[in-house]
């Protein structure tokens, strides 16, 4: 059985995880893969098969942002949603076609979206414009200007990616490749090195050229 749960309040998101997870961690056993892990751990995830024989509860927390991960789970939704296992997929930001590929097979939806202003702000996605036109400029004022707002660092790292995505898909340009790659690793890489997502987007915007 597949579950989706989405959207940038954070906290949320993961207090409805972590509640789920108390209620059933005494009946099954629990695993949980990130975007930081590695593609066997995904692999072994999906395959079915706890410990002991018995069914389990899987989580994917943000794998979408590993590019490799991302077709892997896709692929295997239908599979996800037919298993005697219990798949529970949560994403901060997703692009319009994924999120209903998703509902497609999930037993239920749930979005965890942080409270707006009355005036509808869309200044996150103006990074993955900036990014895409090359305004060094704009990118830096404009994530300087979200971590003031109290963005959370993963929901400005899910919008720049998905702005690189959609770069690749128009253009297919070496830059647009890169852009991809780097920001599909920056997650990782960022736990891998101990420092903090935010930091490592920091560096990232000033080495756009």
């Amino acid at each position: 059985m597949l579950y989706f749960l989405s959207g940038t309040d954070i906290s949320k998101a993961r207090a409805r995880l972590a509640a789920v997870l108390e209620r059933v961690a005494k009946k099954t056993e629990v695993i949980r893969v990130t975007d930081a892990h590695t593609m066997n751990d995904l692999i072994a995830a999906l395959s079915g098969g706890g410990l002991f024989g018995g069914e389990r509860t899987v989580v994917l927390d943000n794998v979408l942002l590993n590019v490799e991960m991302r077709d892997r789970v896709l692929g295997q939704l239908k599979t996800l949603r037919d298993s005697a296992d219990t798949f529970y997929i949560y994403e901060a930001v997703l692009d319009a076609a994924t999120r209903r590929s998703i509902e497609k097979y999930a037993e239920t939806t749930e979005k965890f979206e942080l409270v707006k202003t009355a005036k509808k702000d869309n200044s996150i996605f103006e990074l993955a414009n900036a990014l895409q036109r090359g305004k060094k400029k704009d990118l830096w004022v404009g994530y300087q200007r979200e971590i003031a707002a109290g963005k959370a660092a993963e929901a400005i790292h899910g919008a720049l990616f998905w702005g690189a995505k959609q770069m690749l898909l128009r253009e297919n340009s070496t830059k647009a490749r890169g852009f991809v790659a780097t920001l599909a690793e920056l997650p990782h890489e960022a736990r891998r090195k101990g420092v903090e997502l935010e930091y490592a987007l920091e560096h990232f915007v000033l080495s756009v050229a």
